[in-house]
């Protein structure tokens, strides 16, 4: 495998969505935390698809990954 196709592999990791409860079990919170983070407007950054209560969250690997190497548990 060339170096290219490596990094490729590794960004497009990077941008792979995240289900709520896939986020909650990399950062060992539950997904009720990451709710309350989202309506408290703190944590990790998020897009939801959809509106209203029926709208889906996803996050960001690199985006979680980066809560975890800044050091926050909570």
């Amino acid at each position: 495998m060339s170096k290219t196709r490596s990094a490729d592999c590794a960004t497009r990791r990077e941008d792979e969505w995240l289900t709520s409860g896939e986020a909650a079990a990399l950062t060992k919170l539950s997904p009720q935390t990451l709710a309350n983070h989202r309506s408290r407007g703190i944590g990790i950054p998020y897009t939801k698809l959809g509106t209203g209560r029926a709208g889906r969250v996803r996050y960001r690997r690199s985006d979680v990954e980066r809560f975890l190497t800044a050091g926050a548990t909570a």
